[in-house]
């Protein structure tokens, strides 16, 4: 039997399947730039377009399917699973203004209490027009596998925890009741656990088994973790993709959001960590691929480029500096586009360093091993500035695509649901 991991990143989506080894039998992808579509017809689109270029001989042999997405990316639908108004993406910090009622809510410093946080935005959505024709709060990754189910109203504990689900006691917090928000919240499972056979006409459709499982998925950065290998506290993995996210796994939950700081439950210990806007996403402001590639091999390590930037796309931040109305730092900018570069990536080097030193002195394990996934994986001259900073071994990941560590959770999934 074979399985499908479906990875809906910030670049595009990808899909992977294996078999019953982890081998990796095919692989897809569809990036967002083919498409002009709106949000959830382009996600859609996707998801159906993965799905069709996978060869048929395997289809007919995929036995499970799970699914990743953003993490906070959230959206409102009807009661039919019709989206009633444009998703709100992981990085829309408009719910900002609904912090102070939040704050007399919330417990001090629980991650929440964060500018995109999945409960600030449904907070603001509740206060728009279409909130009237709204029935369920969904994730992104709980609204695509519903396309793949036609079971309504269910996501799993990694993507809500930003909603402020409890993954210690497994259920919401009474102080969340106290909101009064008039939705259906998700019921939450534990990720990769098996929801529902595929719809009839979707197995139909696509040529997939009629018993094909569909399992709760998880976010982008847990699955490109779990691709990784890491599995010893003191082990981390920074995904280097649009963004900077960083996960340590500790035997100590650590969660202050003070400074972005949060704990997904995975297993019996904790991944914990954080995300900061600066990443490719900056790179890619001012340069190809192929001048990143270029430049990147003409940078001098033995040297330090002497530039201190910030790198973001726009003002804000959300760790190791929480702060919406953090500037960039981009200047000076010298003529010399190798100078540039270089400055660029051993500034984030030194925020990613700054940001796993935050986590060690909250309480998290020490940092052993940090593994890398992300497009930034591919850049030795990076690696090398992230060593320089971090001090720490780096081996390679067993892979680096989250769509393998989907795969590889809607496996164990099966496995759970046979034992």
């Amino acid at each position: 039997m074979f399985y499908l991991g479906i990875d809906f990143g910030t670049s595009g989506a990808r899909a992977v399947v294996i078999d019953f080894e982890g081998n990796i039998l095919s692989e897809v992808r569809y990036p967002w730039e083919m498409s002009n579509q709106g949000k959830t017809t382009c996600w859609q689109t996707a998801l159906f377009t993965l799905l069709e270029q996978i060869p048929s001989e395997l289809r007919l042999k995929i036995k499970a399917i799970a699914i990743n997405g953003t993490s906070s990316t959230v959206m409102l639908c009807d009661a039919a699973g019709k989206p009633v108004d444009a998703p709100l993406l992981y990085n829309d910090a408009r719910g900002a203004v609904m912090l102070e009622r939040l704050q007399n809510v919330a417990p001090a410093n629980h991650t929440v209490l964060s500018a995109t946080s999945s409960l600030v935005k449904l907070l603001w959505m509740s206060l728009q027009p279409s909130f009237t024709e709204a029935k369920y709060f969904m994730h992104q990754a709980d609204w695509l596998a519903f396309l793949l189910h036609g079971e309504l109203g269910i996501s799993d504990y990694h993507n809500a925890l930003k909603l402020g689900y409890d993954v210690e006691n497994f259920r919401y917090p009474e102080w969340l009741e106290e909101l009064q928000i008039p939705i259906h919240l998700p019921k939450v499972v534990t990720p990769g656990s098996a929801i529902a056979q595929l719809l009839p006409e979707i197995a139909a459709k696509f040529g997939l088994r009629e018993d094909c499982l569909v399992c709760a998925g998880t976010t982008d950065s847990i699955a490109a973790f779990i691709a990784s290998g890491a599995k010893l506290p003191g082990d981390a993995v920074t995904s280097l993709g649009s963004t900077l996210v960083l996960k340590l796994l500790s035997r100590t939950r650590v969660e202050d959001a003070r400074y972005g700081i949060y704990s997904h439950r995975l297993g019996d210990l904790w991944l914990t960590g954080g995300a900061s806007n600066t990443g490719g996403a900056v790179l890619r402001q001012f340069f190809t691929d192929a001048e990143l590639e270029k430049y990147s091999r003409e940078i001098d390590l033995e040297e330090e480029s002497g530039l201190d930037y910030y790198p973001l796309l726009k003002i804000g931040d959300r760790f190791p500096i929480n702060d919406p109305n953090l500037p960039p730092r981009l200047e000076p900018r010298p003529d010399n586009p190798v100078e540039f570069l270089h400055g660029l990536l051993e500034s984030m080097a030194r925020i990613e360093a700054r940001a796993y030193e935050l986590l060690q002195r909250l309480g998290a394990d020490k940092l052993k091993r940090v593994y890398t996934a992300g497009g930034g994986a591919a850049n030795d001259t990076w690696t090398a500035m992230r060593a320089e900073c971090l001090q720490v071994d780096m081996p390679y990941s067993v892979n680096t695509q989250a769509a393998y560590g989907t795969a590889l959770l809607a496996m164990r999934g099966v496995e759970k649901v046979k034992s």
